[in-house]
């Protein structure tokens, strides 16, 4: 009995590994378009676009599907998921989720700490740290990403385009709400903050 609950566990694992490495390699094969941009291993080399390596799963998955169905507008991205299906972006979003972020070193932003940490009560900025943790993790339960090691470039460009309304895929305007409070100095600040977290 023993031997057969031993030979059991075994199959399964290797089933289970099997599955992995096919999913990682599924995942590989339709990221192909991706890489161009974004790297092949989800560090993208040029500041403006984000790096997807090590991002949460729920998080990639979202932002895909709302560039497929047009709910987050940008040209490039919403014609690169309008043929995907919700396996190809499941698969493409695991397959960045695998890799490890390449952390950027930049110089401290006593600035950009304060109103990540405590934000800006005058303007009625909350605390970045409150959705997005003490060390830029974010929450993949409540799907807030990662953004710890983002680059300081791709967050300006991300906080300014909800600053503008360009962007509006954010749950309960919070962003929006958020980002049109922050002067373009402290926008600045905080992404060369975040940037630098570990």
């Amino acid at each position: 009995m023993n031997i057969f609950r031993f030979a059991l566990v075994v199959g399964m694992a290797l089933l289970a590994g099997n599955a992995g490495a096919a999913n990682f390699a599924a995942g590989k094969s339709k990221a192909q378009v991706c890489i161009g941009c974004h790297g092949e291993d989800g560090n993208a080399a040029v500041p403006i676009f984000p790096k997807l390596a090590g991002q949460h799963v729920s998080y990639l998955v979202k932002q895909l599907q709302e560039f497929r169905s047009k709910q987050r507008l940008e040209q490039t991205m919403n014609a690169m998921a309008e043929s995907l299906s919700d396996d190809d972006i499941k698969d493409i979003a695991e397959y960045f989720a695998s890799f490890k972020l390449k952390h950027e070193t930049v110089a401290p932003s006593p600035l950009g700490e304060k109103i990540y940490r405590t934000g800006n009560p005058q303007t009625r900025v909350p605390a970045c740290i409150g959705c997005h943790g003490p060390n830029g993790s974010g929450n993949p339960l409540a799907v807030y990403p990662h953004l710890a090691g983002q680059y300081s470039a791709f967050i300006v460009k991300a906080l300014n385009d909800y600053k503008s309304g360009e962007r509006n895929n954010d749950k309960n305007r919070i962003m929006r709400d958020i980002a049109e409070r922050l002067s373009e100095e402290e926008i600045a600040a905080v992404a060369e903050h975040i940037s630098g977290l570990q």
